[in-house]
């Protein structure tokens, strides 16, 4: 039976997360925007979750729109701010270690005669705020920096970056895909104009997401058609995820207040030293990260060598190998970590199903190739 250790990849959904999708997907399947009984279930399912979802990152029920994923919410923020200020300004800050969904998206955009700065990292993988305060110009619309990395984890300082937005008039996005569930999220204490949620990171199904517009703000809809959300994402609502969404987001609050996501990352961490010594490596931050979160270098092989190897565990590598050529990742990269190390790094994210059991087991499957 395989020890699944990838949980920012994705999460299994939920038990309850499909109970509450159900009734959606058989007998209540009306049109919200139908005013007759099935359509007033759906539209109350629609606002229950919009509830949710507000609740667990503390904004209010008018500033979440729901998309198909975080990279639709993504692409929304960036291509809608850059269409409704394009004539204040074509200058966009983000960082090196974005996930793709925000990098391709400035791609996008520089090619239609946007600027795009792109902020440094230190070797824990954290942006630092005054760097982007001195990347901040007079044709500044939009700085995008993510909550938490994907690969190593650390958490940037986004409460410092949205007060210097915030002063300096300049809108703040921050894509918290893989924090969101895993840390306590307050989108009035982080001031943030715009925030990204993936469902699938938090037991919800794949296919659905949320995108946090604060209040009095107003961008171009990526996907124009019918008046769903409010005018700002066309297209009849997936009310049994938007359901499902809502119910790991009422999931996620409970959680957050007995989360026990560090201990079993302390106790892997402190297991896998203990057993590989000086042939591992951490990249990143061990505290100020996600706290599910570890990403290790086994020194002198390569991550896909040891997964290869290790069959009966499912956890990432951030490099690979094609035709016979090293490649590192791009984080690593940035956060100038040696190549032979960088080369040997696996991810692993503990998640709510995780048992100390299977941790002790992926110990030992690592010891024996270590």
């Amino acid at each position: 039976m395989s020890i699944y250790l990838d949980y920012n990849a994705t999460t299994p959904v939920d038990k309850l997360v499909f109970e509450a999708m159900l009734p959606f997907l058989t007998d209540n399947f009306g049109n919200p925007s139908n005013t007759y009984d099935l359509g007033a279930k759906a539209k109350n399912a629609v606002n229950t979750g919009r509830k949710q979802v507000a609740h667990l990152i503390h904004a209010e029920e008018n500033e979440i729109f729901f998309t198909g994923c975080g990279s639709e919410a993504n692409n929304t923020v960036l291509k809608g701010v850059a269409t409704t200020f394009e004539n204040k300004g074509r200058h966009i800050i983000s960082t090196v270690i974005e996930h793709p969904s925000i990098i391709e998206p400035l791609n996008f955009l520089k090619k239609r005669g946007f600027e795009v700065t792109l902020v440094s990292v230190n070797e824990k993988g954290a942006v630092n705020a005054k760097e982007v305060e001195n990347a901040i110009r007079e044709d500044t619309i939009l700085v995008s920096v993510m909550h938490s990395n994907n690969e190593v984890g650390t958490i940037q300082p986004i409460k410092e970056i949205g007060a210097i937005c915030r002063g300096r008039n300049v809108l703040f996005h921050s894509d918290a895909s893989q924090s969101v569930g895993k840390v306590k999220i307050d989108v009035e204490d982080l001031q943030v104009d715009f925030l990204t949620i993936a469902g699938h990171k938090l037991y919800a199904p794949k296919g659905i997401g949320a995108l946090y517009i604060r209040k009095g703000i107003s961008i171009e809809p990526l996907i124009h058609g019918a008046s769903q959300e409010r005018n700002q994402r066309a297209g009849t609502e997936n009310v049994p995820y938007i359901a499902g969404l809502g119910k790991a987001a009422e999931l996620a609050s409970t959680f957050l207040q007995h989360n026990t996501h560090f201990a079993l990352k302390s106790y892997f961490y402190k297991q896998l030293t203990n057993a590989l010594g000086d042939k591992v490596v951490l990249n990143g931050d061990f505290h100020d990260s996600l706290p599910n979160t570890l990403n290790i270098s086994f020194i002198g092989k390569s991550g896909a060598e040891i997964l290869s190897r290790t069959p009966e565990l499912c956890a990432s590598t951030g490099s690979a190998c094609h035709s016979g050529n090293k490649t590192i990742s791009p984080v690593l990269k940035a956060m100038g970590t040696d190549e032979e190390v960088a080369y040997g790094a696996v991810r692993f994210s503990i998640g709510r199903h995780t048992t100390k059991d299977e941790l002790n087991k992926a110990v030992k499957f690592l010891e024996k190739i270590g």
